[in-house]
């Protein structure tokens, strides 16, 4: 299959997976506690989403997945969260190959991986929807929009 070179690129806290609705979230990061970032339930049905992934990987797209770490932490710390966050997708996205997984500090421009103006994000946050410089998209109908693709 001919590669499109378009890329859908998720978020994962607060798009697919529900870090701030682990109970207490924000103390157990402060105290460089990565039981949240293991905890988090999907925020959709990953199963679904795998199997759109996987088709519109077939069809040429590139999946990726661009991610923030903790707003502080040592890097012992943002060494673990990286760790917890590949293994939150590895058990919850067995299935998709990825084809780039960025886990970068609190606040780098996510619009610095945005390679092509056709280029997808889903993320919940406003300010990296509005500076995205491709396609971008909040958490809202996420299946409905990839099985349009």
């Amino acid at each position: 299959m001919k590669k499109l070179n378009i890329t859908i690129n998720f978020d994962m806290d607060g798009t697919i997976a529900d870090l701030y609705g682990v109970e207490n979230w924000l103390e157990m990061l402060i105290a460089e506690d990565t039981t949240p970032y293991a905890e988090a339930e999907p925020l959709l049905r990953l199963c679904s989403l795998a199997r759109v992934l996987n088709r519109l990987q077939r069809n040429g797209y590139n999946l990726a997945v661009i991610s923030w770490l903790s707003k502080s932490g040592t890097e012992e710390y943002n060494e673990a969260v990286t760790a917890v966050k590949m293994a939150w997708l590895k058990k919850h996205l067995p299935s998709v190959a990825w084809d780039r997984i960025t886990i970068v500090p609190y606040g780098t421009p996510k619009q610095n991986f945005c390679e092509n103006p056709l280029d997808i994000l889903f993320d919940d946050e406003a300010r990296n929807r509005d500076n995205w410089t491709g396609i971008a998209y909040d958490v809202q109908n996420i299946m409905e929009i990839l099985k349009n693709l």
